[in-house]
């Protein structure tokens, strides 16, 4: 019973322990309901999200979770798309440009509508998501800029399902 209790309890307790201390601390899991961000990210998928990350160092085109104030604190998975200062201008053909250069979108699923600018504030980002057809995203927002105060993290991990586990990018 010795040997039982040294070699497999323990072992189990102690993972379990580290398990719980990793999501509580460092790590969140979420999973994505809907389509927004295909085929990046597909409903059904269980992220990782670094809670550790430094907004600071956010970069265009990561993949990053907020809450948004104006879905009453929802949060969301969205890719980072302007940073504090710049403005964003998306044509009718769904063309995205950062202070006047059109920026590379090989991830974004083409949609067309309405022209819009967007002149993001200091200590703000704007997010768009993948699949712009249906994404429900800043476009469509009475306030399209997400404070870095309500920024969680950044999605580094997709651990399900089995067949697409492995780095999200």
């Amino acid at each position: 019973m010795k040997y039982f209790v040294k070699e497999w309890v323990i072992p189990i307790v102690i993972a379990l322990i580290i398990v719980l201390f990793l999501n509580k601390f460092i790590f969140i899991l979420v999973t994505v309901p809907t389509g927004s961000m295909e085929d990046t990210i597909v409903p059904g998928d269980r992220l990782y999200v670094n809670e550790i990350f430094d907004v600071n160092k956010a970069q265009r085109g990561d993949i990053l979770v907020f809450k948004s104030e104006e879905l009453d604190n929802k949060r969301l998975v969205k890719r980072l798309i302007g940073l504090p200062g710049e403005t964003v201008d998306i044509r009718e053909n769904g063309e995205v440009f950062i202070n006047g250069e059109k920026l590379n979108e090989p991830y974004a699923v083409d949609s067309v509508g309405e022209a819009k600018t967007f002149t993001i504030p200091e200590d703000s980002y704007f997010f768009l998501g993948d699949n712009r057809p249906i994404s429900y995203d800043a476009r469509y927002w009475n306030n399209p800029y997400i404070h870095k105060d309500k920024i969680i993290g950044k999605v580094i991990f997709r651990f399900f399902p089995f067949s697409r586990i492995g780095k999200v990018e």
